[in-house]
């Protein structure tokens, strides 16, 4: 992020906060990294899931938010990297609708259709997973 925000210091216009174009880079870098992540995999992290070792089934089952967290972080890694990022924007990061436009350059619309259909396809794993 350091090295983007760098390279991209000329386009900074001042309009708006430091803090927010920063962001927006941070975020687009974040992005990118998951897309690379994607492309790179070799092996479907389904099967490391679902596979001979069920034990993180039982552990999303839990009571424990650590461990929740956890597997719903190995979950979210099987979606694709635009509906990992909405969620993450929306649920972790906690930004409204409007702020998760800005940063990722998309109208609130956009924001909101993104989000229900990664949602339906997050529920969809986990039925899938929970299936198994």
């Amino acid at each position: 992020v350091f090295v983007e925000s760098y390279v991209s210091l000329r386009s900074y216009k001042g309009r708006s906060p430091f803090l927010h174009w920063l962001r927006k880079i941070a975020v687009r870098v974040g992005y990118r990294f998951w897309k690379e992540q994607v492309k790179a995999r070799t092996q479907p992290l389904a099967f490391s899931i679902v596979g001979p070792d069920v034990e993180q089934v039982a552990i999303a089952r839990s009571q424990d938010p650590v461990e929740a967290r956890e597997f719903l972080e190995e979950v979210l890694k099987l979606l694709k990297p635009r509906d990992r990022l909405v969620l993450t924007l929306l649920y972790w990061d906690e930004c409204t609708v409007a702020e998760a436009a800005e940063l990722c350059g998309w109208t609130r619309t956009m924001v909101k259709v993104q989000a229900h259909r990664a949602r339906n396809r997050l529920r969809t794993l986990l039925e899938e997973l929970n299936d198994d």
